[in-house]
């Protein structure tokens, strides 16, 4: 199945505000499994940025509250948290929950082996046809 491009989600909003509030939330025990795994302190990791350079579809990465209403409706649809969601020509696939970035453990290698893995996945599945409308 041909992949067109990736949405990974994390499980804040994006802002002053949304920043703000996850930095209370972390002090109360809660995180953001994909946040762990882009950044060390408040920097991005490089290698995480190395990683979707190397992919071979486009990447967009977004905090929950900057989705666009179509991958919202399906996140929250998939019980919300951190996600990443593969676009294909047969509509939204979810490679990756909450749980499974959680068991990345903030590590960008172990990240990357896993959503290769999925990917591969994903693209050995032959595409639906979707019917065509009359």
């Amino acid at each position: 199945m041909q992949i067109d491009r990736l949405s990974m989600v994390y499980d804040a909003d994006g802002g002053l505000r949304g920043e703000f509030s996850y930095l209370i939330g972390m002090m109360r025990g809660r995180h953001c499994a994909l946040c762990d795994i882009t950044h060390s302190g408040i920097r991005r990791k490089r290698t995480f940025d190395d990683l979707t350079c190397s992919l071979s579809m486009p990447v967009e990465v977004v905090h929950r509250n900057e989705q666009d209403p179509g991958l919202a409706r399906f996140t929250a649809a998939k019980g919300g948290g951190a996600v990443v969601v593969a676009h294909t020509g047969a509509g939204m696939k979810l490679l990756m929950d909450d749980r499974a970035l959680a068991d990345c453990h903030g590590d960008v290698d172990a990240f990357a082996r896993e959503l290769s893995s999925r990917l591969a996945d994903l693209e050995a599945e032959p595409a639906r046809e979707t019917p065509s409308r009359q």
